[in-house]
């Protein structure tokens, strides 16, 4: 979700591993992620395009001025004639957009997913909702109305049903195809998590709206933190709280144990309804979940939570979002909450040692934050971590390696507001250069060889890039359409062209690596051990081993050849995992990786 706010201090504090009983499934271990934002990936049935009265309540909370859904191969920054009569700026504007993309759009490109090497989804928020981004809830118990095949027919079923009475919800046509998706996932022996938001609901929610409009007589006049209420006679005016001062958020009421009974019921009806649809059994429901702003909810909510998820799916993933330092992260990583997290951390590391060129991290430091880490939580927290380089809420690394020694990732708070163009104008929201390219593929092959479950930002690999919120959204680059050259500047000035098209050789060197990984086990759930850490010629070297079976990397981050020799190559049973050849010594190219292995596999 976008945070705009320091919500904490992000330095990297690290205290000492332990030992402890591993409490993770074991089908999301070392599993490669691909994160999917669904308005922005594919449009599979125009025919459900969202109408302008949709994002009545969204920001910028205009639904009458003139709207179309708009064009999937646009340039990106061009405001077009129907944004112009508004009058106002781009990012106005990209707030407005919507570009139709929905579930069928998802399911038509699942054979896409699988032919990169993708073992699981994680979807950002596809519950009724009038943003794009979704984060502002209307319920939790139907998908959005413009995802499905029949909006207009679901709206009218959903209107129609008591939200207190989950054994009455309906299955609106929206909803059937998020198990249809469920299942086609399914089918292809992959696995599919869905977005919680958890911590507050949209303005134009049925509790809220409720609320707002019975007041103390409202059924739901406990789920939200009212300040006062609406009272003529004391002259008082109806007062609530948003998440972080954010209006259109209500948040829901907590006490010392979290969530309160009314909307904690609701939020656990509303879990089992997507884990054990019709009670037909857990195997039709999603793999898990992933918990937006989880550092916003009281521990004991979280524990109460995970005791449910489990008791319908002992092998649910649960990941949350949180974007603190190992010693505040921890109360949520011991076995009674989550899983795993969106591993920021990692991403921070890999951005000081791989994107920053003067102001990068050494070799040596990399190692050894990448150590304290990766022993914080124990193994299998470790090798569940959902390790990204970028996100919905941040800079593409298509952009990122194109703006090094900039602000630090780690320092979120300045760092978000930093690579956003529409704070910062020097911000270079630019195609990257094939030199720039290098460096993207690098920090590819090493979070996918790396310990953990690489999650991969849709689109990253066909070369996409963009800016921080709302730029890293746009949409989906397939190589079947034909794009426009972005040429535009948010102030509309022009720029020389950016060709913007599907980048196949990057897409090729992403399948490459990811179905490495899917070949060797080693490489996806065995143990990680330093071999080399060379801060003079800026190599490093690691092995990745599980059993017999063992797998080298070799990363040279230096700009010039490097003359790689070790002991453990001088035995001869090392071959490089593409060529086949012995390599007993080798050269490592500027920017390079080479991976050998004492195990070739076909």
């Amino acid at each position: 979700m976008t945070k705009k706010i320091t919500i904490c201090l992000l330095f990297l504090v690290f205290i000492p591993s332990f030992a402890q009983t591993d409490f993770t499934p074991n089908w999301s271990k070392g599993v490669v992620w691909y994160q999917i934002f669904p308005d922005r990936f594919h449009n599979g049935d125009p025919s459900n395009d969202p109408k302008v009265e949709d994002q009545d309540g969204a920001y910028p909370f205009d639904s009458t001025s003139d709207f179309q859904i708009h064009r999937w191969t646009s340039d990106w920054y061009e405001l077009k004639p129907y944004e112009k009569k508004n009058g106002k700026d781009i990012y106005y504007n990209l707030q407005r957009r919507r570009y139709g993309g929905d579930l069928q759009g998802v399911i038509d490109k699942l054979d896409y997913l699988q032919s990169l090497g993708i073992n699981a989804i994680y979807m950002n928020p596809i519950f009724w909702a009038p943003s794009s981004h979704k984060y502002d809830a209307l319920c939790y118990h139907h998908v959005d109305p413009s995802f499905g095949p029949d909006p207009e027919g679901d709206k009218k079923m959903i209107m129609n049903e008591d939200p207190l009475n989950p054994e009455k919800w309906v299955w609106t046509k929206a909803d059937l195809l998020a198990l249809k998706l469920i299942d086609e996932v399914h089918k292809r022996k992959m696995f599919i998590i869905f977005d919680g938001v958890f911590n507050h609901l949209g303005v134009n929610s049925f509790a809220f709206r409720d609320v707002e409009e019975k007041q103390e007589k409202s059924a739901y006049k406990d789920w939200f933190m009212v300040d006062s209420w609406r009272d003529a006679a004391k002259g008082t005016k109806f007062e609530y709280q948003g998440w972080f001062g954010v209006k259109t958020l209500p948040e829901f009421k907590e006490d010392e144990n979290g969530i309160v009974s009314g909307p904690k019921k609701y939020i656990f009806d509303a879990t089992k309804r997507w884990m054990n649809p019709m009670n037909k059994g857990a195997q039709n429901g999603i793999d898990g979940w992933r918990l937006d702003v989880a550092y916003c909810i009281a521990h004991p909510f979280w524990k109460d939570w995970r005791n449910e998820v489990k008791s319908i799916n002992s092998e649910a993933y649960l990941t949350a979002e949180l974007v603190d330092p190992i010693d505040k992260t921890k109360p949520y990583l011991s076995g009674d909450e989550f899983d795993a997290t969106m591993n920021y951390n990692f991403s921070f590391l890999v951005h000081d040692f791989f994107v920053q060129d003067a102001k990068g991290i050494s070799v040596t430091q990399f190692d050894t934050q990448l150590k304290e880490l990766r022993e914080g939580f124990g193994e299998g927290v470790a090798q569940n971590m959902q390790n990204l380089v970028g996100s919905h809420d941040a800079t593409r690394i298509g952009s990122a390696v194109a703006n090094p020694d900039g602000k630090k990732f780690s320092d979120w708070g300045t760092y978000f507001n930093w690579s956003q163009k529409s704070n910062n104008i020097d911000y270079n929201a630019r195609k990257p250069t094939d030199k720039q390219l290098e460096k993207q593929k690098l920090i590819a092959a090493f979070q996918i060889l790396y310990l953990g479950s690489p999650m991969i930002y849709y689109g990253d690999e066909a070369g996409m890039w963009g800016s921080n919120d709302p730029d890293c959204r746009k949409p989906m680059v397939w190589s079947d359409k034909e794009y426009d050259s972005e040429t535009f500047n948010p102030n509309q000035s022009k720029h020389e062209a950016d060709k913007v098209d599907f980048n196949t050789d990057l897409f090729n060197w992403y399948k490459k690596f990811i179905a490495l990984r899917n070949q060797y086990e080693s490489i996806r759930i065995g143990n990680f051990t330093t071999i080399e850490t060379n801060d003079a010629v800026k190599t490093y070297a690691f092995s990745r081993k599980l059993g017999n079976q063992e797998v080298i990397v070799i990363i040279n981050r230096s700009d010039k050849n490097i003359d790689f020799t070790n002991p453990i190559l001088k035995k001869g049973k090392f071959r490089d995992v593409f060529t086949k050849k012995v390599m007993k010594k080798l050269v490592v190219k500027p920017m390079d990786v080479v991976v050998l292995s004492n195990t070739i596999l076909k």
